[in-house]
């Protein structure tokens, strides 16, 4: 107890885990708004522990005593390098494949490497550098990536949705087509099949994907697609 009251770098050390652990929470706080499923207390983990382990390697570098007869060279962010490749593993899980085409969760997963970055900075000391770079990802998310969403060019203002429509006549299938395209969508990824029932006629299921800007809302368009005599059921998910 003695010795860590009177080593000078006891302080600092507390003072970089302090900023790394108030840095995440920012990060953490951010993912927990939009609901997403590594949050605060995981970027709080992440980079508090990435920060302990970068003192930990510079400090021990330097703890190696020195010898006239032996040269003794280490590297004092060999435990920081290691940190960059195994915080993959916990990225890859915040990665979700939704169907052939849609993957979700990788601004999450680059956040778990982010948080693990600002645990590494903090702990070799670069405080501002760390603190900036926060700062301008957090106004890449929540500032410019709205902003280019209302007003940007329209392949960026235009929405995914995956769409299940089973209709009783397969000669309505260009019917429904021409309708969407009215409504400014394009149908995409285009997959029809029959479907076989014993105790009344089959029915064929159109599975496909829109890119769309549309000029009504998912409700709307979900009602008036329902109320069309040759449409049995449809289901729409718009992707975020």
């Amino acid at each position: 107890m003695e010795w860590i009251m009177n080593n000078s770098m006891y302080p600092e050390v507390l003072i970089k885990i302090g900023i790394a652990l108030g840095l995440s929470l920012i990060i953490g706080v951010e993912r927990e708004i939009k609901k997403k499923p590594i949050g605060l207390k995981t970027s709080a983990v992440i980079s508090t522990f990435s920060c302990l382990l970068t003192i930990v390697s510079i400090e021990a570098a330097y703890l190696v005593p020195a010898r006239n007869d032996i040269n003794v060279t280490m590297d004092p962010l060999r435990l920081a390098a290691q940190i960059v490749s195994g915080i993959g593993f916990l990225g890859a899980g915040a990665i979700l494949r939704r169907d052939n085409d849609n993957i979700t969760g990788l601004t999450t997963a680059a956040m778990i490497w982010g948080a693990a970055s600002i645990g590494i900075a903090v702990g070799a000391g670069f405080y501002i550098e760390a603190a900036f770079a926060v700062l301008s990802i957090l106004f890449v998310i929540e500032v410019i990536a709205p902003a280019l969403g209302k007003f940007g060019p329209k392949r960026i203002r235009s929405k995914e949705a995956a769409c299940i429509v089973v209709v009783s006549d397969k000669s309505k299938i260009n019917d429904l087509i021409e309708i969407l395209n009215s409504e400014n969508m394009k149908v995409e990824n285009l997959r029809i099949r029959q479907l076989h029932f014993d105790d009344k006629p089959s029915v064929h299921e159109v599975d496909f994907r829109l890119d769309a800007l549309p000029r009504k809302g998912t409700t709307q368009l979900y009602i008036e697609l329902t109320e069309l005599s040759y449409i049995e059921s449809v289901e729409i998910e718009i992707y975020p």
